[in-house]
Formats: structure tokens, sequence, C-alpha cells
């Protein structure tokens, strides 16, 4: 794309400064392509996928405060693979879930404690760090046949930024260089320090790009979750692209969508937004214009009082949602209080359904006035102490997940884009600029696909 045919985009602060985290980054010129739409449905390009992207990737198997003592791990299930996580005296490790006598699947529970595992077939034991303990009736095995003392194969593993990642390729570029974003963006928000207090699996029934792309994006909101045009400045919306298919928008919260004619009222939405920052919505002065910014000050005075240092956060991470995608198959909504974790997963036979995982993690705060924004939809009575892991929610493609209405919205529509691309009047995506992280996306994939790992 030419730069004369660039669309001027939004830009939150002018006036940062070019190492700022929140400073617009330069266009990429990802070119004007209409991309097929045969990878919504193919069997074939499901397989493609799977082993030029998903067995090459570095992905998010989950996070750093699940794995708290020695003998903590999960199970991180994506595509047809089963691996286990686990921290280990000599740091987190991951293994594929399979014994290597038979192949049986080791573990059946999706996280405990444990530093033995124990196939149930035969009883082969082994150490959490991967070592073969003890093979039953090993006195009946030819010695040549487990001679090299077959332990559990390892699957490459890091942690960074209180999260964990896997990669199961044996030849892989290194974590930092693939995550594509600029040092101390995800540090800044302590994810380590961070502790789950709800975790939902649902299915969806669209191909798992279907999810991407409508997390990918804000030109949506007007027509599918209208309600947030009080609260939300969705043409204000500022997109920066970075490599290794990284992306972000910051969608500025606080503010009423352009797209509406009072710009001065402070709605309900709007004095909700306020409480989330321990403002009292009855004593607030200021017009809608004034929220924004009376949410970033409200957040400051908060964190000073309960000895939060937030020096390290811009005055627009503490109001606004700094949408932040990784590739393959993540967008992680940012906020100093919490993290809002969602990730794509494929279903392992079929092209049109994937499953939507979603983490909502915070910091643990002995505040009752310190809470999570309000858009992540927890529950009315979650627990939000951090105390106590809850376990998985998992629900199936008619169920209602309890996500909140935005994505119960999400969740009904995907099936109608998934069916609707099905049919012969619709020929591929047209994206606009608003869409940009969409086709940043598809550059990437394509170039995977090609076998570009690294």
């Amino acid at each position: 794309m030419n730069a004369s045919n660039q669309v001027r985009m939004a830009v939150i602060n002018p006036q940062a400064a070019p190492d700022s985290l929140e400073a617009k980054q330069p266009p990429v010129d990802n070119g004007t392509e209409c991309y097929g739409k045969e990878g919504y449905f193919s069997r074939e390009y499901m397989a493609r996928e799977w082993e030029q992207v998903w067995t090459r990737s570095w992905l998010i198997a989950g996070v750093a405060s699940d794995l708290a003592e020695n003998g903590d791990f999960f199970v991180f299930d994506i595509g047809g693979e089963s691996i286990i996580v686990t921290r280990t005296p000599e740091g987190v490790k991951a293994f594929y879930n399979v014994c290597t006598h038979r192949g049986t699947r080791l573990v059946w529970d999706e996280r405990g404690n444990r530093r033995v595992f124990v196939c149930p077939f035969h009883s082969w034991s082994f150490t959490n760090a991967g070592e073969l303990r003890r093979i039953t009736d090993e006195e009946t095995f030819q010695p040549e046949v487990i001679a090299d003392r077959p332990g559990l194969t390892p699957v490459a593993c890091e942690v960074f930024a209180g999260i964990v990642f896997i990669n199961m390729s044996g030849d892989h570029a290194p974590l930092r260089e693939m995550i594509g974003l600029p040092p101390g963006y995800l540090e800044a928000y302590q994810i380590d320090k961070m502790r789950v207090v709800r975790h939902v699996r649902s299915e969806w029934g669209s191909n798992w790009k279907v999810g991407v792309e409508a997390f990918y994006e804000s030109y949506h909101l007007h027509a599918v979750h209208p309600e947030t045009r009080g609260v939300m400045g969705d043409l204000n919306v500022q997109y920066d692209l970075y490599p290794r298919g990284a992306s972000r928008m910051i969608v500025p919260l606080g503010q009423p969508s352009p797209r509406i004619h009072d710009q001065q009222t402070v709605n309900d939405g709007l004095k909700e937004m306020l409480r989330d920052a321990g403002i009292n919505p009855a004593g607030f002065t200021g017009t809608a214009a004034d929220v924004r910014r009376a949410i970033q000050v409200g957040k400051r005075e908060r964190a000073d009082r309960l000895g939060l240092d937030y020096s390290r956060f811009e005055d627009g991470q503490l109001s606004d949602s700094w949408a932040t995608g990784l590739f393959p198959n993540v967008q992680i909504g940012c906020h100093p209080e919490a993290i809002f974790l969602m990730r794509f997963l494929p279903h392992p036979t079929d092209p049109e359904r994937f499953y939507y995982d979603t983490m909502t993690l915070i910091l643990p705060v002995e505040d009752p006035d310190y809470r999570p924004p309000g858009w992540m939809g927890l529950p009315e009575g979650t627990d939000v102490s951090g105390k106590v892991r809850p376990a998985t929610e998992h629900y199936g493609i008619e169920e209602d997940a309890r996500l909140g209405p935005v994505l119960s919205q999400d969740s009904a529509l995907l099936p109608v884009v998934q069916q609707g691309m099905r049919s012969r009047g619709f020929k591929g995506q047209l994206w606009g600029e608003q869409e940009c992280r969409l086709r940043h996306f598809h550059v990437e994939l394509e170039r995977r696909l090609s076998g570009q790992a690294g």
C-alpha cells in the first residue's frame, strides 16, 4: 500500500516519546491482497496449519502462577497433542503427556501437584523432571529394549513475563525474538504476581481464525455490541503492528463513541467505570469528556494509597485496553489490575470448530476498592482474592459459558460468519484500515505456512 493511500488512523497520545510503549508504531505495508477462504473449511489446510504453524510456533501453554511449588503441574491440550507443564527443582519443564512404554496418556487431571507420574496402564513411573523412575517387572524385558532408560519426551519450554510458552519444534527461533513486542511491554504488568480467578474453555462454531479476526478489530463494536458505544471510543482506536505477527489496538475506555450524538452525559456505563477506578460517581461533577482522565487520576491516587508503584505505566494504560495479540492465537487485554488472556485453540478434527479459552488474572490486593475492569465480565460472586485457583469451567457449543453479554454476542455471531463464508457469493475478505491487524496476521500466517518458521 502506498503511503499516499494510507488512511490516517488514531493516535492515542501524539506527545508520546518515540521510545514510549504508547507511541504509535510506523505503518507497515502488508499489501492489498484478497486471501482465499479455503483455510476456514479445508481439512488439508488444517493439516498444513498443524505441521507448519502449531507445531513450530511458541504457544502460550499457561501462566507461571499456576506452578508456584515444586511438583505443581497443568496439562495443555492443543490439537491432538497433550503436554504436561510442571515445576521441578531445576525450573519449569514440559513433556509430551504420553508414557514411553506403550503411548498411554499419562496424566488425566487438568492440574495438580505430583513429583511422580505413574502410567495408569502398566504402572511405569517417571519423576516430574521426566526421568524414568521404575519399570514394572523390569526383569522381564530384554536389556536391549530398555537400555536407553526411556524417560518422558521433552518439549521446549520457557517462562517469560509470568507466562509459560512451549514449542514442539526441535528447531525453533528464540522465544523473545518471536514474541515481537518491545522489551518491557508485557513485563510491565507483572503477570507473574497475578493469580487466575476464572478459567473458561468453551466450544464455538467457527474456524479458530474467525475467532482471532473478531477480536483483532473494533470495527464491529457499533453493530454487534451497541451497548459499548457509551463507554468506548471505537473510532479513536490506535492500531500498531509489530514483527512476527504481533499487533495491538489501544481502545480508549471511559469515553463515548464518536458515533453517538451525546458527548456530555455521564451515562451508567461511564459511572460504572468510575466506580472501577475507586471514584464515587455521585460526587463526579465533570462531563463524559472528563471521565477518561478522571479514571487515570483516580487509579494513580488509589495505587499510591495502596503502596503500588504505577510509575512504570503511561496514563493511557490506566484507562484504556491495550488489546495485545501474539501470533498465532492469543489476545491479551492488558490492565494494571488484571489481564484477560484469550487463546483461540483449534479443534483437533473439525476445521469449523474451535475452543475459546480465557483466563482472568488479577493482582491480589487486600482492598475491596481494587478490582478488575468490569468489561472482563466476571460473574457476580466470583472470588477475586486469588487465594484459591479455580477449576477450569468447560462448556459445549450450545451451552451458556457466562462470559457476559458482549462475549455471548460474539459467540452467537461467529457461526453465522462461518456459515456465510461458505456461500458462492463470498469470494474472500476485504479488509479496511480498521482491520489492519487481520491483514498483518494473515501475512504472517502465510509466511509460516510457506515454511518460514523463524
